[in-house]
């Protein structure tokens, strides 16, 4: 069961409570939900992953969101950070350009003209061209901000529900399993 892989590697409940580092937040990080694998903290973390990893920023910054959004809802808190790792270099682009084009579907503006990027990115150092990318996302305007609140917000509850009914499955075969075998054992 992939829960017993996961449940190996996730601090327990009392290391977490005694570490100095969580103890510098108070209680609010103390909570069973934020760090135990069940299908409501795991489905939870999930969708909290999903939407924090479109918000525009850095790693640093979507895993904070991540960390607030489970914490405020009391869900997997490593799960909701593990999971923001979806927009990577590898996927950012098409992300975006999903969110830009359902926020210009629902806007109702042309998605004809994209302002083009002009980013050398060998001759920059990230310091450079953060803020440059920055502006040429800020050109894209009411339509991206439009489309990334709704993409995330698809991802996030389509997430939430693919985990539950995965989980659910899970359930449901292990009983099965779990049937046959005591059937097996009746019929010797």
């Amino acid at each position: 069961m992939p829960r017993k892989i996961f449940k190996k590697y996730l601090p327990s409940h009392e290391s977490i409570q005694k570490n100095r580092f969580i103890n510098f937040f108070g209680t609010r990080l103390h909570h069973h939900n934020l760090w135990h694998l069940h299908r409501h903290s795991v489905s939870g973390g999930v969708a909290a992953g999903l939407f924090a990893g479109l918000i525009p920023g850095s790693n640093p910054v979507q895993f904070f969101f991540a960390t607030l959004f489970a914490v405020i809802f009391k869900v997997n808190l490593p799960i909701a950070v593990f999971v923001t790792l979806y927009s990577n270099p590898f996927t950012i682009v098409p992300l975006y350009v999903a969110a830009f084009t359902l926020g210009s579907w629902v806007t109702g503006s042309s998605i004809d003209s994209l302002p083009p990027l002009e980013l050398d990115l060998l001759d920059k150092d990230l310091a450079e061209w953060i803020p440059i990318l920055t502006d040429y996302l800020a050109s894209f305007g009411k339509p991206l901000i439009i489309g990334l609140v709704l993409l995330a917000s698809l991802l996030a509850v389509t997430g939430y529900f693919i985990v539950r009914g995965f989980w659910r499955l899970h359930v449901i075969h292990a009983w099965r399993k779990r049937a046959q075998r005591r059937q097996s054992k009746i019929s010797k």
